[in-house]
Formats: structure tokens, sequence, C-alpha cells
């Protein structure tokens, strides 16, 4: 009888080559880039029901929230969700969590799965996942290859032995591990027949990949699982032991086990795969229409063809005339506009904007917190103005500001406000003010959402001028903590 499979969702990249959608403070994972929920959510309902047990999620602090809030929109309580104190690539937090899975069952098994993928057909890929099963708990480490559809030269590849057949349903022989290709190459290796795109997703025993890392890899075995032993609880979450984890090596699960392991198979899934790593692949997933154009609710072409046109806001209506061949994307502070054959450097327009310190780099103006979000409306030299939306029954950190005083002018619901120890009620086009250096508090005590604008004045207005005496979240100091 096959085992239950223990999905683990990596959950911590930035997603850089989505920008302007997706950016350091809210990254691809989390966003709606296909369909109606998140590529995490899409992820995690795709990686539940028999046969699979409930997930384990490694992600960043700034992440945690997020994760804990998109699952239990979907009615999934994870298994654990550990969070890592820097972010050292795929090798140590999946080695993470195959540690932390032993503790209880060193045979479990351990499906890893990137979070930002779109896999079609969720239940083929449950059913591939449950045939390569066998072959992972005889020991194996077991990969999953993509027949290739184009000579690709943005994935990595993975040679299958002379004597594999791709289309057995089982796991097959795999030769080795082949990195990015130039164009040339990636031509031949389509040609071949004895390729596949490597999808990052892997199976295999908590045992099994521990003896993997002790053979190949002991100088990232130890810092991580120094890091898993000295790991605390914090609120719902595990939180990895920074100062082991600072010798972590930076390295992936690739180099750091795949290219060197000899005990390697591969399962051909054939049915639908994306790791949408570029805008390019968002238009191809995106279905084209009968002029191969995809574009979003406020977007409008015009003796366009072959083009992506994408708004993010309703406040941006885009369009585009006579485009080809054409990526467009607008959020409300930044356009992106690119040939699509050009998709892949995105990355280097985001390192553009962060050597010459723009802001959209990286931020976007709204923020999620676990209490809600805020977006910034406009920002002067000593004055911003805020829309804070709190959510039913949540409540702020009890805090004060050195550099800033506030005004709150409720206009949907009804606030608790707290200002140096006295408690009042603020109700639509009610409003009050907060002096610099007052220690206070806002809460909602309603059911339905609570919005007001925010004006700050002040000589510095940055999300670090915060000082927090009590939070129900454990945020500890500064912006997010």
């Amino acid at each position: 009888m096959t085992a239950l499979i223990h999905p683990l969702l990596l959950s911590g990249g930035s997603g850089t080559r989505l920008w302007p959608l997706s950016r350091k403070s809210f990254p691809k994972q989390f966003a709606l880039v296909t369909g109606t929920e998140s590529l995490f959510q899409a992820a995690a309902r795709r990686l539940s029901g028999p046969g699979f047990a409930a997930p384990l999620v490694v992600t960043g602090n700034d992440f945690r929230f997020i994760v804990a809030e998109q699952l239990a929109t979907l009615g999934i309580a994870p298994q654990a969700v550990l969070i890592e104190p820097e972010g050292r690539n795929t090798a140590p937090a999946v080695l993470a969590a195959a540690l932390t899975l032993a503790k209880d069952d060193p045979d479990a098994l351990l499906l890893v799965a990137p979070s930002d993928h779109v896999i079609s057909g969720a239940a083929a890929f449950r059913e591939a996942a449950q045939a390569a099963a066998a072959r992972a708990q005889a020991g194996d480490l077991v990969t999953f290859g993509i027949p290739p559809t184009r000579p690709e030269t943005g994935y990595g590849y993975l040679e299958l032995a002379p004597d594999a057949d791709a289309g057995a349903g089982v796991p097959q022989p795999l030769a080795r591990f082949v990195e990015k290709p130039d164009a040339a190459r990636a031509a031949e290796m389509l040609a071949s027949g004895q390729y596949l795109w490597n999808a990052g997703i892997f199976l295999f025993t908590a045992a099994g990949l521990i003896r993997a890392f002790e053979t190949h890899a002991p100088e990232v075995l130890e810092p991580v699982r120094r890091a898993v032993e000295g790991a605390a609880a914090d609120l719902g979450f595990m939180r990895l032991a920074a100062g082991p984890w600072d010798a972590v090596p930076n390295i992936s699960i690739d180099y750091a086990i795949m290219e060197k392991a000899p005990n390697l198979a591969v399962m051909v899934y054939a049915d639908g795969w994306s790791d949408l790593g570029g805008w390019d692949a968002v238009w191809q997933e995106s279905g084209p229409d009968a002029q191969g154009n995809v574009t979003s609710e406020h977007a409008t072409a015009i003796g366009c063809e072959r083009s992506l046109l994408r708004s993010e806001s309703g406040r941006v209506e885009l369009v585009g005339i006579g485009l080809k061949d054409l990526i467009a994307v607008a959020t409300c502070d930044a356009v992106l506009v690119a040939h699509r054959s050009e998709a892949q450097k995105v990355k280097e327009a985001v390192e553009a904007l962060k050597a010459k310190g723009a802001s959209q780099a990286t931020q976007f103006p709204h923020a999620h917190r676990p209490w809600g979000m805020f977006e910034s409306l406009v920002t002067g030299p000593r004055f911003q103005v805020k829309r804070i939306v709190v959510k039913p029954g949540a409540v702020l950190s009890l805090q004060s500001h050195h550099h800033r005083s506030e005004h709150w002018i409720v206009v949907e619901g009804t606030a608790k406000v707290t200002i140096d120890g006295e408690v009042r009620l603020v109700t639509e086009n009610q409003s009050v003010y907060i002096p610099l250096g007052a220690v206070h508090r806002m809460e909602n005590p309603g059911k339905v959402p609570m919005v007001l604008i925010e004006v700050q004045t002040g000589s510095y207005l940055g999300e670090d001028d915060i000082i927090r005496y009590e939070d129900v979240y454990a945020r500890g100091q500064g912006a997010k903590g």
C-alpha cells in the first residue's frame, strides 16, 4: 500500500520576471496571475485529497501571514509552516522540511513542488505522483520531467537514459541533469527526443534525501540540522534558528544533490505544465484569442496581433493600437512594455530600477498585513495619505511614532481607537487626531471591513518608524517584524 504523500510548497521566491505584477513585497505565487486563485492556492488545492497529507510550507518572514490567510481561504490547515531567516535557495529549504518530517516518520514521502507553477489536470498530476511513489519508497530520488514542445533556453533539461520509455507511466532511468542550453543546443535536444524539461518537482522519502545530503552535501546538512533542532514556535509558525542558518550555503537542490546522486529516476508528466517564468509564458497560458491577443478587464486591443495587454488597476485603462508581438502590463504605479521575445529581460529592468533607487522595483503602493492592507494614495516631502482597510475583528499593534502625527477619518464601518489609554468609537464621517509620540491602536469591532483615510505629517514617514508595545501577531519591531 502506498504511503501518504506529504506535499512541500516552496513559497519564498521573489518572482521578478513577472514585474510589475510580481515584486519582492508580494511575489507572483501569491498574486492572481491566471484564474481566480493565486498560484500558491492552486498548488495547495492540486496537492490535496485522498492519498495526500496536509502540506508543509517553507516561506519567508514577510509572507507567513499571506500563506496562512490564503490556505485558510481554501479550508486547508498546513502540517507546518517553516520560516527561513533568510532565503538560501532550494536545497536548504527542502532539507529543512525533510528533517522536520523525519522526526515523526523517516520513511515519509515528500513531494517538493514550487508554488508558482501552472499544472493542467490536477487529478492527472496526483495520479502521476502516486505512480512514482513506489520508486521513491524503494530509495530513489524521483524528479518530474516535461516533454519539451519548443527549443526553450530558459529551462534546465533532463537526459533520459538510453533504455528509458517516456510513455511507460512509471518512473524511468535518468542519465543526467543538463544546464540551460543555448538556442542551437536546445534545438538539437528537442529533435533527439531524449530530453525533458526539468520541472523542479521531486519525490523521495525524508530519510532518502537526508542520506543524499550526508553523502553529497554535508556542508549543507549540518547547519540546516542545527537550525531545525533550534527552531521555535511562533504563533502557528515554526521559525528556523537564525544563528545556524547564517552558515547555510546558498545552493539549489539540483547543484547540491541531483547532479551528483546515482539513484535518480524521472517521472514523465505530459498533461500540461508551465513555470510562468515570464510574461510570454503568461500570454501562452492565458489562451490567446483568434488574433493571438490576451487582454484583461481594463485593457483594449485595437488592430493588435499576438500581444498581451493587461492592466491591474481599475483606475488605469490600457489601450493598444496596431501592436504586434508586444507585452504591455500596467499597475497603478508602473508600466512595462516589451517585445514578447525579450520577456526574459524583465529581471534586468528590475535591477536597473533598483540601481536608480526606484521603490517600484520591489515595493507596491499597497501592502498586505495580517490585519488587512493599506495603500499609499499621495506622498509629499512631509505628508502622506493612505487608505487603510482593517478586517472584521482584526486589531493593529499598540504603537507610537517618533517622527509623525496622524489624522484618521473613518469612511466605512466603525473603528475602536485607543490613544494614551483612552478608548473611543469612531464611526463613518468622524475623525480623530493622533499626536506625535502618543501610544495608540485601532481595531475593527464590527463584522464588515472597516476603511479609513490616514493623513500623516512629519519629518519622516517610513514604515519602520513604529515602536510596538503589544501585538497579537508577534511581529516584533520595525515595519513588519
